[in-house]
């Protein structure tokens, strides 16, 4: 990554604003940051020691989760030790890597999901050819490609670095955000901010399409099934997938799809907590409670 500027370090403010309740928030974070951890591990260890769970939808469920636990830590631990501690500075490099893997992780997630919806189009519209379609080997593909997409976001995005920064080297948000970060970039980012609103969008819509067609198809399937009990037992399957894509999505569409100065960072960060860190606890909670398998474990 070639350096084009004077700034060594950046200022994560992060809750400054309000440093009464730097302990208060600490706590609620960390217990936060905990359940993540242990939930999604609860998950894969559950997942891993029943050998009727290694099917694809399992499967895809464990890398989820894995998933989850690391998009988590990409930013709860610095922002825990900046609740406490009086220095809130990260070196360039270091929120260089920070917004990469936070992309990385995130654009994984997405394309995870619509593999997800896939998955379960195939077990429920061609349930006959199921096992045929969704092999080991296909399973891995569309792991495989969800990661590559990621870094192929990830690496395209933190060209923002490569920028010359100037003036003010303070992040008001709890981590190295790119629309944040862009603010600190010498001259008028509009048309590169304009392009990451758009590149954002397309991110989004491709796997979104994939999902709402699989469910279409999915739904128009399951209303062909003569009985109550038929028709349960297939929605069932996919509901809790359909639930984490809503609250992704939803979040993601008001993160990055609208030019950053329509929200005050207050709202900016609150969002941004929703989508980084609520979302990922709710994989265990969800998952758990929708799945009558996991749930009798």
């Amino acid at each position: 990554m070639r350096r084009n500027t004077s700034v060594t370090e950046f200022v994560i403010l992060g809750f400054s604003d309000h440093p009464d309740m730097n302990s208060i928030l600490f706590e609620i974070f960390l217990f936060i940051y905990i359940v993540t951890v242990l939930g999604n591990i609860l998950i894969i260890i559950a997942i891993n020691v029943v050998p009727t769970r290694h099917t694809p939808m399992y499967f895809f469920l464990r890398n989820l989760s894995y998933l989850d636990i690391c998009y988590t830590s990409v930013t709860l631990p610095k922002m825990l030790a900046n609740l406490l501690s009086e220095n809130k500075t990260m070196c360039f490099v270091g929120c260089a890597v920070q917004m990469y893997f936070f992309l990385f992780f995130g654009v994984t997630e997405f394309c995870l999901l619509a593999s997800m919806a896939y998955d379960r189009y195939r077990a429920i519209c061609n349930p006959l050819h199921y096992t045929a379609i969704m092999n080991k080997r296909t399973c891995i593909q569309l792991t495989g490609g969800s990661s590559l997409c990621g870094t192929l976001v990830a690496l395209r995005h933190n060209f923002v670095f490569t920028l010359p920064f100037c003036g003010s080297n303070e992040i008001n948000h709890f981590f190295c955000e790119i629309q944040l970060v862009l603010k600190l970039v010498c001259g008028d980012t509009y048309w590169i901010e304009l392009q990451i609103i758009v590149g954002a969008a397309f991110i989004l819509m491709l796997p979104f399409m994939l999902i709402l067609v699989s469910y279409i198809c999915i739904i128009s399937t399951i209303l062909k099934i003569r009985s109550a009990k038929g028709r349960h037992r297939a929605f069932s399957t996919c509901s809790s997938h359909l639930i984490m894509v809503t609250l992704f999505y939803m979040m993601a569409h008001i993160m990055y799809l609208h030019p950053k100065s329509s929200l005050s960072p207050d709202m900016n960060k609150l969002f941004s907590l929703f989508y980084s860190v609520v979302t990922p606890i709710l994989t265990p909670i969800i998952y758990s409670l929708r799945n009558k398998e996991v749930k009798d474990d």
